[in-house]
């Protein structure tokens, strides 16, 4: 029996595994950097939302009463202005 056939076919079979497998590296890849930038953008929201909670805390403890006045007046003064504006 001779085997001399059976190389060239092992050969392209070899390849199209070795293809097989750096697309799936490639595949693998694209899903890491995705996830890698879905993490970062979660990080950013994560600390965004954490200095909104240090002010909320901050108005809360700090006579946030007055602190709540101060801010509705700065509202209001904005609205003014842009009332004016129009």
């Amino acid at each position: 029996m001779d085997l001399g056939p059976l190389v060239p076919i092992a050969a392209i079979g070899a390849g199209l595994g070795w293809g097989i497998i750096g697309l799936k590296k490639k595949q693998l890849d694209i899903v890491a950097r995705r996830a890698t930038d879905e993490a970062a953008s979660e990080r950013a929201q994560k600390q965004e939302l954490e200095k909104r909670v240090r002010v909320l805390e901050k108005i809360v403890t700090d006579n946030g009463y007055q602190t709540a006045a101060q801010i509705e007046a700065l509202r209001d003064r904005e609205s003014e202005q842009a009332l004016t504006k129009e």
